[in-house]
């Protein structure tokens, strides 16, 4: 098994976990991102008290809804990306022993390389996964109050009065109402400030590529092995990474998220957005800069949390599949 596949699939599991854990906040934050009155119109509510108050009047569920391809778009998506990353990582070491031989660096993979990797990395991920996340913005978005807007249908049978309800908001229905609002385009809405966001996991890498180098080449120069790197300080190398690329990309996220939520059509022209640019003009004009940093801190405290327990898991996995391919060569050997 190649080290690229290996780092895939670790990638992947680490990202679900990492998911599952920290779903809820991201359910939230989604929906702040997506607000789109003014702070002098709402009273702008905590954390905590927006989780309760989806709790009692939509019910626990709704703090999981789009939980599902979520799940499959985290794993497509952290799969996807180390696949590449690895691949490209690879080949750029190999190019950086070739410049050492012939004089030219120290042979270990600089800052600029570092972070063209995890661009190209992340472009190839946000083409092929963002239709997953325009499904997911639509169902974590949705509310209990837009169920109750859709139009029910009665029946009298003599004295009976039927109610016919709604159907579930699920991912096939969802699917439905993105493909019949824009067709197959519309499961790329949001791919335009997606791709520009691509400086996130590259900011992200970089620094953490870079604390992580100097770690081990601190630890060289010691008793300590160089690759002696504990689960705690790749859990906090991570939150590191994370919270310095999540504070310098957020505007991005907040245009990308109001462009994948479901258009409120026949409403306020205000709240609704052709594309990038009048989506960034609109929030300007009538939100004021404070409309791009919406939830911010709970978007750090999810992300923060959320990477650091990605690095630490994906670390730990990487280290047991290359333990276990060890044991069987050696075994195999030895038959």
């Amino acid at each position: 098994m190649s080290d690229a596949l290996i780092c895939g699939i670790a990638g992947a599991g680490a990202g679900i976990i990492a998911q599952l854990i920290t779903y809820p906040l991201d359910t939230v934050n989604t929906r702040q991102r997506t607000d789109r009155n003014s702070k002098k119109m709402k009273k702008t509510l905590g954390t905590i008290e927006q989780m309760c108050q989806v709790v009692k009047q939509e019910g626990w569920d709704r703090l999981y809804g789009g939980l599902a391809p979520s799940l499959v778009g985290t794993a497509a998506s952290q799969g996807v990306y180390y696949y590449f990353y690895q691949i490209l990582r690879n080949r750029a070491e190999t190019d950086a022993l070739v410049r050492k031989k012939n004089g030219i660096g120290d042979g270990s993979v600089g800052m600029f390389s570092s972070l063209l990797v995890a661009a190209l990395s992340g472009c190839v991920n946000v083409l092929l996964t963002n239709p997953i996340w325009v499904v997911v913005t639509r169902m974590q978005t949705h509310s209990r109050k837009d169920k109750d807007n859709h139009p029910k249908l009665e029946a009298s049978h003599d004295e009976i009065s039927v109610v016919v309800e709604p159907p579930p908001y699920g991912t096939s229905h969802t699917i439905q109402e993105v493909y019949g609002e824009d067709g197959i385009s519309g499961f790329w809405n949001g791919v335009f400030p997606t791709l520009f966001m691509v400086s996130n996991p590259s900011i992200q890498f970089m620094l953490y590529e870079t604390l992580l180098k100097k770690i081990r080449k601190r630890r060289g120069s010691s008793n300590k092995g160089a690759n002696d790197v504990t689960a705690l300080e790749i859990f906090l190398l991570g939150a590191v990474a994370k919270l310095g690329a999540t504070v310098v990309t957020y505007p991005l996220l907040v245009i990308k998220s109001r462009l994948q939520a479901k258009q409120d059509i026949g409403a306020d022209k205000r709240h609704q957005y052709k594309g990038t640019l009048d989506a960034l003009m609109k929030i300007i004009r009538y939100e004021g800069f404070h409309g791009f940093y919406k939830g911010m801190g709970t978007k750090i405290v999810q992300s923060v949390l959320a990477a650091a327990i990605l690095f630490m898991v994906k670390e730990e996995l990487v280290k047991c599949a290359r333990w276990l391919l060890t044991g069987r060569s050696a075994a195999n050997a030895i038959r």
